[in-house]
């Protein structure tokens, strides 16, 4: 209770003080407007330097009074702070962690200190109004283009989406590639108060491609230069973003510092942290013309209404063309381009303080920007060399980085209370398809996962594919977890076709992937893989909606459905191409079945011909697949025939059949109701045969099962009677609904099903 009592006498010191000290300032100014007890007139024609009343005294007398008014505002400055600093330590900074944001003092690295003040009850005595408000939309606009940069823009918005209690429009300039990748990742994501809207890239290159640009970002780091252009013309205010950006705070602040802009300022920029534009990093270094230090583009707030009615557009413009001239390319792309233009035209800029660009690089002076965590506001990693810069503090921002990294994106999925958001109609959709399951029934949560919309990350390695001429190119489609991993280099090594994985992953595996395929000189040396990232959620391995995002994201006309856990033969990938065109698969409806074995060895001495594997079956050191414990799956294969068959052979459907096929690209998905263990791949199947497909046997191809630990859903499902109980629902109910579509013709399942 002393320390409270304590606190609660400085707070009503320092607040009578800021009270005061105006009060003193303005009686003394206004006692020096008497001369000899009487009041002297301060008219604009009095107060002229000619007016007989105009002595040199008297100016000297103002100047000092100037002065001292000047320093009066200073200390009332640090009285601010110290206030602030009170506040802190009191219980109000706890409680105002999650309140709105205001606008607060530049440069003093206490807003929240303050903010908490305000929110604890204390807004009617320090006289603080919201800059911001509370529903307020912000805008940012960030250029994005190809997979590393797509990844690099979900860590800047994890680390806004954390700190923000407005509601966000992203204005994303993207290529095609950076499109397809965040559209699907922010329409999976689910986000409330959150909208984006995408602007081609590519139609913009017409504006800046003549400017020779010597940067490593190429074309896309002209294209901040004409956002008053691409952006919607009622768009006013917006903040601009480099990818490699990290924040530390509510992006609100930045956004309540365009209430700072006077006059003529329609371009908030950081000082460059660096002496690049200084000219003295190396010998006949010649930097493009700056300010001082110049201004590092890496965060501006844009003020687009003013820039318009500037005619931005002729004036950015006619600067390039005059010092490319000299310069004939810019070596920092738009930032040249904007130092150039601010260098003629000063005025242009409001300067913000430095810790909203905290630059990261071989040669910054970042330390200067902070003394302690909390002066941090945003970070740019704003080298080449990004994360390994130097720099005595990089390890706490690197872990800082990390931790945006590897968050939880799911938990980013808050609602903002109190604030109308747009309609989104598929989170619509899906609350009303989850409010019409039964939570009361025991199979709830089996139901609920056919509905859960997961995150979704496609693309997240690079990715090059051309296609074959001969219009026969097969993609192998499979699916895996973390504990798979480990088979990727092997198929890679049997499979030299394009290849389209779907990996189950949290945020934090999903980056332990990505060391394990860059510390891969197998992984790195194939351009042809599509890694797509299904973000963890829910209970349950959504096998069959990992299967449709793989199947879907193909770039073959024809796709080899497998398993992560089989190794093609050598040579696979040709010989199905040559079948394709034997078997015509272009104009009929068929599956073609690559029979499955398996062995029990760890290490095995892979078959190079289907005589070696023959042999290797009589010896019984392979099996054909689930031999031991589920014969069913793959006996309508007909091994026996196969042994000694030289062509294709057509199989008839049974109960219980799950092939391992190559079908046309437009083959049907895999049925979502089945997770984790148990009929995901029959009831494809059963659908396959349900649309009339033909399954024919390829005589020379085979694959192989390779042993690994029991699944976690296997062993859920060997150990759970409701598991049980809840697969045999879903296949019942399944097998109603091809009834009810197919017809007649379906109901040999069911009649196949009791017979079996």
């Amino acid at each position: 209770m002393l320390g409270i009592c304590r606190g609660r006498r400085k707070f009503l010191a320092a607040s009578l003080t800021i009270l005061f000290v105006p009060a003193i300032t303005w009686i003394y100014l206004f006692a020096g407007s008497f001369e000899d007890g009487k009041p002297v007139s301060l008219s604009p024609l009095e107060s002229q330097p000619h007016s007989p009343r105009y002595t040199a005294s008297s100016q000297r007398e103002r100047e000092s009074l100037e002065v001292r008014v000047r320093e009066v505002e200073e200390e009332n400055r640090i009285l601010r702070k110290q206030l602030s600093l009170a506040q802190s330590r009191g219980p109000a900074h706890r409680r105002g962690n999650h309140s709105k944001t205001y606008s607060m003092e530049e440069g003093t690295g206490d807003s929240e200190s303050l903010r908490a003040g305000i929110v604890a009850g204390n807004s009617s005595e320090c006289g603080q109004q919201p800059a911001v408000e509370k529903c307020e939309t912000i805008h940012v606009a960030i250029v994005c283009a190809g997979y590393n940069a797509s990844r690099d823009v979900v860590t800047l918005v994890k680390s806004v989406l954390f700190h923000r209690r407005n509601p966000l429009h992203f204005h994303l300039i993207a290529d095609a590639i950076a499109k397809q990748i965040l559209a699907t990742l922010f329409q999976t994501w689910m986000v409330p108060a959150v909208r984006i809207d995408f602007y081609d890239a590519d139609e913009l290159k017409s504006e800046v491609s003549w400017i020779p640009n010597k940067h490593y970002s190429g074309i896309y780091g002209l294209m901040k230069l004409v956002l008053t252009k691409t952006l919607p013309s009622n768009l006013e205010r917006v903040i601009v973003l480099d990818t490699d950006i990290t924040f530390a705070t509510d992006i609100a602040e930045l956004w309540a510092v365009f209430h700072k802009f006077k006059g003529q300022q329609v371009l908030g920029l950081v000082e460059n942290q660096s002496d690049w534009y200084l000219g003295n990093l190396w010998k006949n270094h010649r930097p493009w013309p700056a300010l001082g230090r110049g201004y590092n583009t890496g965060v501006i707030l844009l003020l687009l209404d003013k820039l318009r009615k500037m005619k931005w557009e002729q004036m950015w413009r006619l600067t390039a063309e005059r010092e490319l001239m000299s310069m004939l390319s810019t070596s920092l792309a738009d930032q040249d381009i904007f130092n150039a233009v601010i260098k003629q035209n000063p005025f242009l800029v409001y300067q913000l303080p430095c810790f909203w660009n905290v630059q990261l690089s071989d040669h910054t002076r970042s330390e200067q920007c902070y003394r302690d965590v909390s002066d941090l506001k945003v970070i740019h990693w704003n080298s080449p060399k990004k994360l390994r810069v130097k720099n005595k503090h990089v390890e706490f921002f690197r872990n800082l980085y990390l931790t945006f990294l590897e968050y939880d994106g799911n938990l980013l999925r808050r609602e903002l209370f109190g604030c109308p958001s747009e309609a989104d109609v598929n989170s619509e959709n899906l609350q009303k398809q989850l409010s019409e399951l039964d939570e009361d029934d025991l199979c709830y949560e089996f139901r609920r996962e056919r509905f859960t919309v997961h995150r979704t990350h496609l693309y997240f390695l690079h990715y090059e594919y051309e296609p074959a001429s001969d219009n026969t190119d097969v993609t192998l489609v499979a699916q895996l977890s973390m504990d798979r991993l480990q088979m990727l280099e092997a198929i890679c090594k049997h499979w030299e076709g394009p290849i389209s994985l779907a990996l189950y992953l949290s945020d934090a595996e999903a980056q332990q992937f990505l060391r394990y395929a860059q510390g891969s000189e197998v992984l790195m040396s194939r351009h042809n893989v599509g890694y797509h990232i299904v973000y963890k959620e829910g209970q349950f391995y959504p096998v069959n909606l990992l299967r449709n995002v793989a199947m879907k994201h193909i770039s073959t006309p024809y796709m080899f459905l497998s398993d992560i856990d089989f190794l093609p033969m050598y040579g696979l990938y040709e010989y199905l191409r040559k079948s394709v065109i034997q078997l015509d698969l272009a104009n009929t409806k068929k599956a073609l079945i690559v029979p499955a074995f398996e062995t029990l060895r760890y290490r095995l001495s892979f078959p190079k011909s289907k005589a070696e594997l023959l042999s290797m079956l009589d010896m019984g050191t392979l099996f054909t697949f689930r031999y031991h414990v589920w014969t069913k799956g793959h006996a309508p294969t007909n091994f026996a025939k196969w042994r000694t068959a030289t062509t294709p052979y057509r199989v008839e459907w049974e109960a219980d059949f799950e092939p391992y096929v190559v079908v046309r690209k437009d083959c049907p998905e895999y049925d979502r109701r089945f997770v984790g263990f148990g009929w995901n791949k029959v009831a494809h199947i059963m659908e396959l045969d349900a649309q009339e497909y033909e399954f024919t046997v390829l005589p020379n191809a085979y694959m192989i099962h390779m042993p690994h630990a029991p699944s976690f859903d296997i062993t859920k499902f060997r150990s759970n009677k409701q598991y049980r109980i809840c697969l045999k629902t879903l296949k019942e109910e399944f097998q109603q609904d091809m009834s009810r579509h197919y017809g007649f013709a379906a109901l040999k399942y069911l009649t196949a099903e009791n017979n079996s």
